[in-house]
């Protein structure tokens, strides 16, 4: 069957017309130094960005291209979908999720092209795993330029729950294994300390505010039942067939558990109100004992907790599950999913100039510059050869530009023989303050990643992550909608009477089914299919 499916999407990418306008390649690579303006729409953009810092404008000496960022006007869907209805593009397009539709409506050109012409830094740097930056065995061209690190490497790490160092620490470092655990430390906690610093302590707030939600409130509910970041969907791992993640009858566990501390008085009430920067404001005051949030969202917390002395009140990163027969899969190693990423649009003023541009961004030279900055100057190498540098000024752009461009990640190894991310065990235990390492010594761990299940005992994904995945315009819809409503009733069931949990859990699946949810199930089944057909297994 796989050969006679390879043989199908080799036929296919041989055979098949553009599904967006065919491009004319009218200019040639040597004008690409005439200085020219590329707007960039990134779905990921919350606050203004300027391409002036001093590694944009290395970037800009190199290429002639200068980049004008957009973020989202108020929400990525009705972003894109006023993007295709007015026929009104931007140059280049990170839509994430919503790529699908801008494919769908031949609003973005396929790459493959200027890829074979033109792409030998795409070529090279995407290696073996440019075939799953392919769309499907029906349209198998290349729209996007991947981003997400190549070649990933667990070493810095959240945990699924976040918990202060300074209540660790008031009990002598207990093994906080499970929601119970977690539980009674923060009721202990909350119960001796009733005010920090004159401000009502708070047992656990949440970010649940736009697409936070996925990180603050989504993603723990399977976290804690030991299931990986595949979005909203679990996959049985001998099928290999998806289901909608809340249709799933453990994936009550988590928001009864919330519902409960919630009528305890654990659960902030305003996790479900709350801006990210009313949450991260009432974090950085310290009297926030538990959270759920990845690492990066809080290194801001954290440097201010510091600067103001409050070191205790920064976070510990725990394996917390639901039982201890769980097994926290934060370690996980997905290998590269490839799908999301930059486009361009076909209304881009000069595809060929965009083309050139994002391949430069592919160079190693681009990736040590986005991530290193200059030699000599931001970095420099040692006696054998061990690229280092020091604290990274953040005016200067250093790994501003590393996302969502494309990244090859912490596990690639450059032509110098040095990891191109920052980012190695020695660099992310220097970054570690001295409660974390407090926090790490009593528990006889150098890092986080030690108290964790390790990625080999999790094993390799056989299919990635299926949020990257790239679905049917109208099964994304369909996805889009299911999600605004179980957000909606996840809500209202975690502050709802504990009584009506129950009912309100089976009505909440009743609905989903309705909404034709097992169209989007079969289609990711599908996709699945192929994926695992394009990377053999």
């Amino acid at each position: 069957m796989k050969k006679i499916t390879s043989f199908i999407l080799l036929g296919s990418l041989l055979l098949l017309n553009s599904c967006a306008k065919k491009e004319k390649i009218k200019n040639t690579p040597e004008e690409k130094q005439k200085p020219i303006t590329f707007v960039l729409y990134s779905a990921d953009q919350e606050s203004e960005l300027t391409f002036t810092d001093s590694i944009a404008q290395i970037i800009t000496e190199k290429t002639g291209v200068t980049l004008q960022i957009q973020g989202p006007v108020d929400d990525v869907t009705q972003d894109i979908q006023l993007m295709i209805a007015n026929h009104n593009f931007p140059d280049l397009i990170y839509a994430k999720s919503d790529i699908s539709k801008l494919i769908d409506s031949r609003c973005v050109i396929p790459l493959d092209e200027y890829i074979e012409k033109y792409g030998e830094n795409v070529k090279q740097l995407y290696g073996d795993q440019l075939n799953r930056l392919r769309n499907t065995l029906s349209d198998p061209q290349i729209y996007t330029f991947g981003t997400y690190p190549i070649k990933d490497q667990a070493i810095e790490i959240s945990g699924n729950i976040q918990l202060q160092n300074a209540v660790l620490r008031e009990f002598g470092y207990p093994q906080i294994k499970t929601l119970n655990d977690l539980e009674n430390i923060l009721k202990a906690y909350k119960a001796k300390y009733p005010e920090i610093e004159g401000k009502k302590t708070v047992g656990m707030s949440i970010l649940t505010d736009s697409w936070h939600w996925l990180l603050g409130l989504s993603n723990p509910g399977n976290f804690v039942i030991g299931y990986p970041d595949d979005g909203e969907w679990i996959i049985d791992q001998e099928t290999f067939s998806a289901q909608y993640k809340f249709l799933n009858p453990q994936m009550d566990t988590y928001y009864r558990w919330l519902n409960k501390i919630y009528h305890e008085g654990l659960l902030d009430p305003e996790s479900f109100t709350q801006s990210p920067e009313a949450y991260r404001a009432k974090l950085a005051t310290g009297t926030v004992l538990c959270t759920t949030y990845p690492h990066w969202g809080l290194e801001d917390v954290h440097r201010s907790l510091v600067a103001e002395d409050r070191v205790e009140r920064t976070f510990a990163f725990l394996p917390i599950t639901a039982a201890e027969k769980y097994k926290d899969p934060s370690l996980k190693d997905y290998g590269f999913s490839g799908g999301w990423g930059i486009a361009i649009s076909v209304t881009c003023k000069d595809p060929l100039r965009a083309f050139m541009f994002m391949d430069f961004m592919c160079s190693e030279e681009a990736q040590i510059l986005t991530n290193w900055g200059v030699k000599g100057v931001d970095y420099f190498y040692d006696s054998t050869g061990k690229r280092f540098s020091a604290t990274i000024p953040k005016s200067t752009g250093i790994v501003t530009w590393t996302y969502p461009f494309p990244e090859a990640g912490p596990g690639y190894i450059d032509s110098t023989g040095n990891p191109i991310g920052r980012s190695s065990k020695d660099v992310v235990i220097r970054r570690y303050n001295s409660a974390q390492r407090e926090t790490l010594k009593a528990y006889g761990a150098e890092c986080w990643p030690d108290l964790f299940p390790s990625s080999e005992e999790l094993g390799v994904s056989k299919h990635g992550q299926l949020w990257k995945y790239t679905l049917s315009a109208k099964n994304q819809e369909i996805l889009d909608n299911c999600d605004a409503y179980v957000k909606q009733e996840l809500i209202k069931m975690i502050v709802g009477p504990e009584q009506k949990f129950d009912s309100s859990w089976v009505n909440m699946q009743e609905t989903i089914k309705s909404m034709g949810i097992s169209k989007v199930e079969k289609e990711l089944t599908s996709l699945i299919e192929v994926k695992r057909t394009l990377w053999n297994y």
